[in-house]
């Protein structure tokens, strides 16, 4: 199951995910990382504002917008140096604030 996060539709969030935490082997490291929402459509709906780069192994991401009462998924994908490629989701729920 994804963590799930609240947002207010008119907020710029950031998300972040610590690949060097649980995930990667001691001499690992991200070496290309994507992020993708769902579901995605109207000009409302939760969108990717900024993605700063990588910092050691630290994948993040700013998201604007969203339909209150939708719930959207934030994955983020990587593919690290020895070729492996992993993702992980999170929850977003809209909700005026």
């Amino acid at each position: 199951m994804s963590e799930q996060f609240i947002k207010d539709p008119n907020a710029v969030i950031d998300y972040v995910i610590d690949w060097a935490t649980n995930y990667l082997l001691d001499t690992e490291q991200v070496m290309t990382s994507d992020w993708f929402i769902f579901p995605e459509g109207s000009v409302n709906d939760l969108a990717v504002d900024h993605i700063p780069p990588l910092v050691s192994n630290v994948a993040t991401v700013f998201v604007s917008g969203g339909i209150a009462g939708h719930i959207y998924q934030l994955t983020n994908r990587i593919v690290t140096n020895q070729s492996r490629t992993d993702e992980r989701t999170i929850s977003i729920r809209i909700e005026e604030k």
